[in-house]
């Protein structure tokens, strides 16, 4: 798969449609990679992850707006306090597009080599 055909993939997810590009956006902010690793051993109040950051409550508002819009994350609202969770679907299936940039078939090597 090309990485053009890769950003224009769709990923669904429940009743929302996203795309890779929008997976690959989210992806590209270290903020928003801390969030997700601080989101992988379960979920986490927003005003708990926010506190993590050297950055003020509306920035951070604006990452769990990006990362929820691709996808990667999932607010749960409790009474006046809004938790986020890591929503593996959608990593596992931007992990899953990469890998699959990166590994080599065992036939596309054979190819390679009989190739003139």
């Amino acid at each position: 798969m090309l990485i053009s055909e890769m950003t224009n993939y769709q990923i669904f997810n429940g009743s929302t449609q996203n795309s890779m590009s929008d997976v690959f956006k989210a992806l590209a902010h270290p903020v928003r990679r801390d969030v997700l690793r601080k989101l992988r051993d379960g979920p986490v109040s927003a005003g708990n992850l926010a506190a993590s950051f050297p950055v003020s409550k509306p920035t951070m508002s604006g990452h769990f707006t990006v990362l929820k819009d691709a996808g990667l994350i999932l607010a749960e609202r409790e009474g006046t306090i809004i938790r986020y969770r890591l929503n593996a679907s959608v990593a596992d299936e931007a992990i899953s597009l990469l890998m699959g940039l990166l590994v080599t078939k065992p036939n596309d090597e054979s190819n390679e080599e009989n190739s003139p």
